[in-house]
């Protein structure tokens, strides 16, 4: 059995299918979301296909903030304590999520996780696709595991780990904190359309263009040296990380990716170009 303190942020097949035999306090969840033009759902998704045993974190409808105008937004603690309760979540909990991409949405699963105080929680490295060509088992028959015994977890929230838009509006004039965006370049630079309609193009003044993808290689975390790299020439050690994206998913990646890397003080913009991209009283950037 593992010690609760010793469980790594990023997990490999190996040491899943390990600790699926061994660990009783395991929690798998699949964390899979897709953006509304691909047509595609992921609790139907999973429904069809998932690692055994695994439950479905929502945080698209069920685990979000049902009054807010902008999507998929961190809820209360309360809401967040029923929801991982009735995924059986307990205090000492060891939760492993994944997604269908490799790793791309579970971040922010794992990220809600850790902001809402739950301290062993970790992402699988390649996801469900990694899990597949390892030639492990999946289940393909309706899911009846949201029935289990309710957990007894009650979320502690951290609110330093979520920035709402005054926070980024200050940083973005504050020398330690490093805005860091994971659209693309394009969107970055307003030479794309936003996939959401009515936002404007461009970027937050002093941000800095990380799209998400350079992080991962074939739907795994790049190394902790690779990771290293990429953040060490945009953010220094020891500054504020605050993290944006679309809509807070992608966002997530480079929190992640900045935790293995080392940085201590990470946050994400939850809104995101959602709402900052939105009206035209935030300043915005295309150079």
């Amino acid at each position: 059995m593992l010690n609760n303190k010793q469980i790594p942020s990023l997990v490999s097949v190996s040491w899943l299918e390990n600790a699926m035999q061994n660990e009783d306090k395991l929690i798998v969840l699949d964390a899979s979301w897709h953006m509304p033009a691909t047509q595609r759902d992921g609790e139907s998704e999973w429904q069809r296909k998932r690692i055994p045993s695994a439950g479905f974190f929502d945080f698209d409808r069920r685990i979000c903030d049902h009054d807010a105008s902008l999507p998929h937004m961190m809820p209360s603690a309360a809401l967040f304590s029923s929801e991982a309760q009735r995924l059986g979540i307990n205090h000492d909990s060891l939760v492993v999520v994944y997604d269908s991409y490799g790793v791309q949405t579970s971040p922010r699963a794992w990220w809600m996780l850790k902001a809402m105080g739950l301290a062993n929680c970790a992402v699988l490295d390649g996801g469900l696709p990694a899990w597949e060509a390892a030639g492990l088992a999946v289940a393909t028959t309706p899911d009846d595991s949201q029935a289990q015994m309710p957990g007894d977890f009650e979320a502690n929230a951290h609110p330093s780990m979520i920035s709402d838009k005054h926070e980024v509006l200050l940083a973005t004039t504050v020398p330690d904190v490093r805005i860091l965006d994971a659209r693309s370049a394009d969107r970055f630079y307003g030479r794309a359309p936003e996939p959401r309609p009515g936002l404007r193009g461009g970027h937050m003044p002093g941000a800095y263009s990380l799209p998400f993808d350079e992080l991962i290689s074939n739907g795994h975390m790049r190394s902790t040296v690779e990771l290293q790299a990429a953040l060490f020439t945009l953010a220094p050690k020891d500054s504020r990380i605050i993290a944006s994206c679309g809509s807070g998913v992608t966002s997530c990646v480079i929190a992640f990716a900045a935790h293995l890397a080392g940085y201590e003080d990470i946050s994400i913009y939850d809104g995101s170009w959602a709402e900052w991209g939105a009206g035209d009283t935030l300043p915005v950037s295309t150079s």
